[in-house]
């Protein structure tokens, strides 16, 4: 598997307007995911921890009942890379699916 690299600043205005569901802060971004029950959110957020150890890049998260609080950033370039972008779209369609 290749090191990641940081998003250069064209790179970065794309995936955000692709996105759109997520907030930029700093060096990553977040998204609040809700679920119509507890045990949707759980279930989305084991799925979700699959893809993240497959991918070795792990999210930042919390739960609280129906509601995933999801902070994603690749510690080991200081900011955003495809692994965060890749992760992203994978948690968004999932969610998707589960709505």
């Amino acid at each position: 598997m290749a090191e990641p690299t940081p998003l250069s600043p064209d790179e970065l205005v794309a995936v955000l307007a692709e996105l759109d569901a997520w907030e930029h802060a700093e060096d990553r971004i977040r998204r609040t995911f809700r679920f119509p029950s507890f045990a949707a959110a759980f279930g989305w957020m084991s799925e979700m921890a699959i893809h993240a150890e497959r991918m070795h890049h792990h999210p930042e998260w919390s739960n609280v009942y129906s509601r995933v609080d999801v902070e994603l950033t690749t510690h080991d370039v200081g900011g955003l890379s495809m692994l965060d972008v890749e992760l992203a779209r994978r948690m968004d369609a999932a969610a998707a699916l589960r709505s």
